[in-house]
């Protein structure tokens, strides 16, 4: 019923929430299908190019989700998030814990991003290590999520 009658900023409001959920969970599956490829699980009986590109593809929906939720983030005029608030921590007046957090995480994923799209060019080693960087970038959203997202009591989101 709310989302036939949203307009405007209350539209924009749903779909921030919406993009942040979507794309956490879309990280989850990437953080979990990176360490599947990387202890080569036979259990799972799925070739490793197999695992790789879905993990890809995970990786390439939850940044294309993060981004809109970012987006809607700074455009919404329910809470005031500038654009240097997005990209530099605990700069904010809104919820700055939380928020800022979230640009940790973003800038933790945006090295990780940079160096796999230039993998071939830094060459394995340093591409594995700033790679790890993602198992810092999805506990940081998760708590981002938890700390400022309206929905973090719901038991949908908590479970």
């Amino acid at each position: 019923m709310a989302i036939a009658t949203a307009s405007g900023s209350t539209a924009l409001w749903f779909a921030m929430r919406a993009t942040g959920v979507t794309a956490l969970v879309l990280l989850t599956l990437t953080v979990v299908l990176g360490v599947a490829g990387v202890r080569r699980l036979s259990s799972l009986r799925i070739p490793r190019f197999v695992l790789d590109g879905l993990h890809r593809n995970a990786a390439l929906l939850a940044v294309s989700f993060l981004a809109v939720h970012i987006v809607t983030a700074v455009i919404d005029s329910y809470v005031t998030i500038r654009i240097v608030d997005v990209f530099v921590p605990f700069t904010g007046t809104y919820r700055p814990l939380w928020l800022g957090l979230g640009a940790v995480s973003l800038d933790l994923l945006a090295a990780v991003m940079v160096t796999s799209l230039l993998r071939k060019r830094l060459g394995y080693r340093t591409w594995r290590a700033t790679h790890w960087l993602a198992y810092a970038a999805w506990p940081t959203a998760l708590v981002h999520s938890l700390g400022t997202g309206s929905d973090a009591g719901t038991g949908w989101m908590t479970a």
